[in-house]
């Protein structure tokens, strides 16, 4: 729909004589036809009216989005009118979902590889419960320092932290599994019996204490190495080399994008790393000392 247009006049004195001049707008402007707010819109068959509105500088557009929400949660809507928000928002969710999907795979196939590594079912998913109990100390860290979570990368740093606690709870739990098969060899024990319950938990005690240094080193050197892209430490290599001046500053645009990815496997990896020492080896007794209970009552 077009709006009509009215021709008006300009007025202007002429520098050169003095003299007062009209002049059309029309000679001065570009006319275009464009649609106006009262043009109809459809998508999919259904129509459309699209609001806009910029999320002031200092506010979540999230928290601003869930307000919004629960205000038109009071409202009783007309039948067939709904309501759906796009632009960012739509975006994070798209991309949450992604993620999400990308986690249940990693963490499948993770449980997958461990299966047919440890030849069991209780091994593997005693590292899979440190992997879940890792990711309390992400939202604990993020609660505890007030930073927001990122869609894109803290989920990536999720993903990336599942690995590295794997690696963590495969050396300590293979390592303790093959003290008992040292122990029952020497035992003579016939294959599939099991030891008694005081020696798998000198086994226990002593897998721990031989891994305790490896994992720690693992978590100080990967959080040690993850701290300068957390705070954003820059070094310019070019001014070092040739001016001497390695123009040294923390911060920058590059901590807004990897640092909420950095920070997820600090504190993810900090509160694994206990829960690798502690809850993976008392789980690993709890669950040998049940497949003992299984073993007398068969």
């Amino acid at each position: 729909m077009t709006t009509p247009f009215t021709t008006k006049i300009s007025f202007f004195r002429d520098p050169a004589n003095g003299q007062i001049k009209e002049i059309p707008v029309t000679a001065l402007i570009e006319r275009e036809n464009s649609t106006s707010f009262n043009a109809i819109k459809h998508r999919q068959l259904n129509r459309v009216v699209t609001l806009y509105s910029p999320v002031l500088a200092g506010y979540n557009a999230n928290a601003v989005v869930d307000q919004v929400k629960n205000v038109l949660s009071n409202y009783e809507l007309p039948q067939g009118v709904r309501f759906k928000f796009s632009g960012e928002i739509e975006e994070q969710e798209k991309n949450m979902s992604f993620l999400s999907n990308a986690l249940l795979a990693a963490l499948g196939l993770i449980l997958l590889l461990l299966v047919f590594q440890f030849n069991s079912i209780s091994k593997p998913l005693i590292i899979l419960l440190s992997i879940f109990l890792s990711f309390t100390g992400v939202f604990l860290g993020l609660i505890a320092f007030q930073m927001p979570f990122v869609i894109l990368m803290t989920m990536m740093g999720i993903i990336a932290l599942a690995g590295i606690v794997v690696n963590n709870g495969v050396v300590l739990l293979d390592y303790t599994q093959l003290l008992i098969d040292r122990k029952s060899a020497e035992l003579n024990l016939s294959p599939g019996t099991l030891l008694e319950k005081n020696e798998a938990t000198l086994a226990i005690i002593e897998g721990g204490t031989a891994r305790l240094r490896p994992v720690i080193l693992t978590a100080i050197t990967t959080v040690l190495g993850l701290i300068p892209l957390a705070i954003g430490l820059n070094i310019d290599f070019f001014s070092l080399f040739s001016e001497w001046d390695p123009k040294i500053y923390v911060g920058g645009d590059n901590v807004i994008f990897w640092g909420p990815l950095a920070w997820t496997v600090i504190f993810g990896l900090t509160f694994a790393t206990f829960l690798t020492l502690v809850i993976v080896p008392a789980t690993f007794s709890i669950i040998y000392s049940i497949k003992l209970w299984v073993k007398k009552i068969i």
